[in-house]
């Protein structure tokens, strides 16, 4: 078992006073199966006028403020220390087209779990990549093959012909041209795994959350240099949900720290919100640590 401490602080900066303000956020980790959550915090300067914390529909930790003073900086930081076990390999007799019958014959608590993940959603836009999916669908999905062998040939197949590019796309980016450039980053190659898997009619899931990196040999480790991460998990009837990173090319053993998972990027968003004030200009600053801890 690793134990991770994460720091994510998200800055902004207005070129006007903002009179009022709603912000709502995604950065406190959630219990799962490999996954326990010792403490986390969330703090809003300046002090909040509200807050409230909440349960969404995919059961992540949602937390609202209201700031209702005029501000014209705003800092929003969660800490949380996580323990994370290790992740044995998974295992699965089924076919993907046996896992896809399994989801089509889902009933009651299944069906409500699996059914909302196989479908278009706002940034998973199927009809709009279905063409240019074809190709790698087929080449990796092919007939007969076991599920688990399958979504490791996918993960393979996104990290080794697709470039690492922060400076290719952003949140608005169309997944078409992600697929045409043949780069992008951690979101769009998420984005890229779960269109892949909806297309055969699997259930897939978008996956929010951290990993541990580190310095290279003989650098320390910069502070606030880490950045969120997301990945792709598969629902299978042997192993339950499988996570699996395309952007690093393996399945996750105990480096990955899972905040919250949905439908897309869309669901799970860190922070988003409105501002009340004057037209000016905004910077946004982000910095994240994860720090494995001896406890």
């Amino acid at each position: 078992m690793r134990t991770y401490r994460v720091i994510h602080r998200t800055s902004y900066g207005y070129g006007a006073m903002m009179s009022d303000g709603y912000s709502v956020a995604c950065l406190v980790p959630r219990d799962t199966m490999w996954q326990r959550v010792r403490s986390a915090a969330i703090r809003l300067e300046p002090e909040p006028s509200e807050v409230d914390e909440t349960l969404d529909v995919f059961g992540n930790r949602q937390h609202q403020f209201g700031l209702h003073e005029p501000h014209s900086t705003m800092l929003v930081e969660a800490e949380s220390v996580v323990d994370v076990e290790h992740r044995p390999a998974p295992q699965d007799d089924a076919t993907w087209e046996g896992t896809v019958a399994a989801c089509d014959s889902a009933r009651g608590d299944l069906a409500i779990e699996v059914s909302m993940f196989r479908s278009t959603s706002r940034l998973v836009d199927l009809p709009a990549v279905r063409t240019e999916l074809e190709p790698t669908v087929s080449g990796v999905f092919r007939p007969g093959r076991n599920v688990v062998d399958a979504l490791a040939a996918l993960c393979d197949e996104i990290h080794d012909t697709f470039e690492f590019d922060a400076h290719f796309s952003n949140v608005s980016t169309p997944l078409v041209d992600v697929i045409a450039g043949r780069r992008g980053v951690c979101q769009d190659f998420a984005h890229l795994a779960v269109a892949s898997c909806r297309m055969v009619g699997l259930a897939a899931r978008y996956v929010s959350g951290y990993i541990e990196t580190v310095a290279p040999p003989g650098q320390e480790k910069l502070v606030g240099a880490d950045a969120s991460h997301a990945w792709c998990s598969v629902w299978t009837p042997g192993a339950g949900w499988i996570d699996f990173d395309p952007t690093n090319g393996h399945l996750p053993v105990n480096d990955h720290v899972t905040v919250a998972w949905g439908r897309d990027y869309a669901d799970v968003i860190p922070v988003r919100g409105v501002m009340i004030g004057p037209a000016a200009t905004q910077v946004l600053d982000v910095a994240v640590d994860v720090e494995r801890v001896e406890l």
